[in-house]
């Protein structure tokens, strides 16, 4: 059974989401557009973690921003804000996350830039999120070439500001060459080797998995190399003129990553656009940044109070008295009865492309 298409999702959604608390600004249809490429197991465990994290922020239905941080969980794990990185690693990270960003918001005529962060989530220390306008069942030479493209962003934006090639990149070379391999062996778009099946997709090579020889010449296989290599340099020249071409925006984004360490959708757009990040409200969730159990109770607890004072003066017809602070309601959401497995994935130090 192959992978649900988006509306397929949507009804898995629909079916994991009974007897789940759902806040108004929940869509499950825009859950299901998130998310292509989840299966049913995913699905399932989007909504048990967004109820785990609406329960920890005290919260008595599952919004939109519990989803969010319930899908990067699945995706990336959990995220690891304990984890020690030196100011200067993570300006690298916040560069090289940008040149992800800005490729992806350049050539974007099929991929969105849904998200950028420097949190680190698993074994990436940050990631893109980039996903498809609408479901595809086929991909074009045009766009896996793009897929490469900005997969080399973040390395060739280590090379552009700083002048030096990390180890960060080593998954989005994995990426890219496995696609730029595909194209040449297995999807005919070389025009040197034509158009020929010379492995079979998930094996080097034909017969591999018996220790046989592979069904072609030496001489095949060295221009096999020479094309994927050719197809990997010419996609790291274009990601060096785009980055080249829009220092301003990058610089802006990774500055903007360096503060707020998360970027949607729509403050990446602000940012490249306009150059400046759209208004945001403040943070809602205090107990999430608080150190201990102590002090996420105590940010709960004068929220809770806070809203009793207003609720008392509305009856009053007195005005409330304000506070800096914010908080959530300590009423807690119905969790599932077991914890989702975790959903770690191999991911290596500093981007994941989804």
């Amino acid at each position: 059974m192959g992978r649900p298409d988006v509306k397929g999702r949507e009804a898995i959604l629909k079916v994991h989401a009974k007897g789940k608390p759902l806040a108004d600004d929940v869509d499950l249809k825009v859950i299901a557009q998130q998310t292509p490429g989840f299966v049913g197991a995913d699905l399932e465990n989007l909504l048990n973690e967004a109820a785990l994290v609406a329960a920890r922020r005290g919260k008595t239905a599952i919004d939109s921003t519990d989803l969010d941080e319930a899908e990067d969980r699945v995706i990336a794990g959990p995220a690891k804000r304990d984890r020690v990185i030196s100011p200067k690693e993570r300006e690298m990270v916040a560069y090289h996350e940008a040149g992800h960003a800005i490729i992806g918001l350049v050539l974007s005529d099929s991929r969105v830039v849904r998200k950028v962060t420097i949190i680190p989530r698993g074994r990436a220390g940050g990631y893109a999120i980039m996903l498809p306008k609408d479901d595809q069942f086929l991909l074009t030479k045009k766009e896996l070439n793009e897929q490469i493209v900005g997969l080399l962003g973040g390395r060739t934006a280590e090379e552009i500001i700083f002048g030096v090639q990390s180890t960060g990149a080593s998954n989005d070379f994995e990426q890219a060459t496995q696609i730029a391999r595909g194209m040449v062996t297995q999807y005919g778009m070389s025009e040197k080797l034509g158009t020929v099946q010379l492995e079979s997709e998930g094996q080097p090579f034909v017969g591999a998995q018996y220790g046989q020889m592979p069904a072609y010449s030496q001489t095949t296989a060295t221009a096999i190399d020479d094309e994927v290599r050719r197809l990997i340099d010419e996609a790291h020249q274009t990601a060096h003129d785009i980055i080249e071409s829009h220092r301003e925006q990058h610089k802006l984004i990774a500055e903007a990553l360096l503060k707020y360490e998360t970027l949607d959708e729509k403050e990446i757009l602000s940012l490249f656009n306009d150059g400046k990040m759209p208004e945001k409200n403040s943070d809602q969730f205090p107990s999430e940044k608080a150190a201990t159990f102590e002090e996420s109770k105590a940010a709960l607890e004068h929220k809770d109070a806070e809203k009793q004072s207003e609720e008392t003066a509305e009856d009053d017809g007195k005005p409330a008295p304000k506070s800096d602070d914010d908080g959530d309601s300590d009423d807690q959401v119905e969790t599932p009865d077991e914890a989702p497995a975790d959903n770690n994935k191999d991911q290596d130090d500093s981007n994941n492309n989804v």
